[in-house]
């Protein structure tokens, strides 16, 4: 007798639970916002661009925000560059490195305004690549890129960090 009424009672509140549940629509101001970033100042991008290997020596890097639109150019000289981006200037950049020496377009993605040192090479252009391909130039995107376009020694993937000692990889903890 108390099995079935213990049911009964148990039913009849999962179901007003439910209906109340269902009934009520989100507050407007508990949906998360995206926030967009942008450089609060004008600042300078530098960095080398090369073929993997060696430096390559000349050509056009063009910044553009992630639609293709063209914000500035500069010219490469002797493999390095450096280039100002206005302030307000919204995030995540592009830039795009070519070459009449060199055929392939290379790339890297500008997503920190905190970040001004950039490395342009074939592997920054095949995270960009796939970064895109996943959906566009987020963080977890970028991450994941790299983990499944770039080797990463088996020595390198332990808990134990790089080589052994985690506060050697790359000058120490971040």
């Amino acid at each position: 007798m108390y099995t079935k009424l213990y049911s009964a009672i148990t039913l009849t509140l999962s179901i007003a639970l439910l209906i109340t549940g269902c009934e009520q629509s989100p507050k407007p101001g508990s949906l998360a916002k995206a926030t967009v970033q942008t450089f609060a100042k004008t600042t300078t991008l530098n960095g080398t661009v090369r073929t993997g290997k060696a430096l390559i020596k000349t050509g056009k890097l063009e910044v553009t925000d992630q639609n293709g639109q063209k914000l500035t150019q500069v010219m490469v000289e002797n493999g390095r560059f450096k280039v100002d981006v206005p302030a307000d200037t919204i995030l995540p950049l592009l830039l795009n490195f070519t070459s009449d020496k060199h055929p392939e377009k290379l790339q890297a993605v500008v997503l920190y305004d905190s970040i001004t040192t950039y490395y342009i090479d074939p592997s920054t252009t095949a995270i960009a690549k796939a970064a895109k391909a996943m959906g566009g130039y987020t963080h977890a995107n970028l991450v994941r890129a790299a983990e499944e376009t770039t080797h990463t020694p088996d020595s390198n993937k332990t808990t134990s960090g790089w080589r052994g000692d985690p506060t050697t990889q790359y000058g120490g903890w971040h």
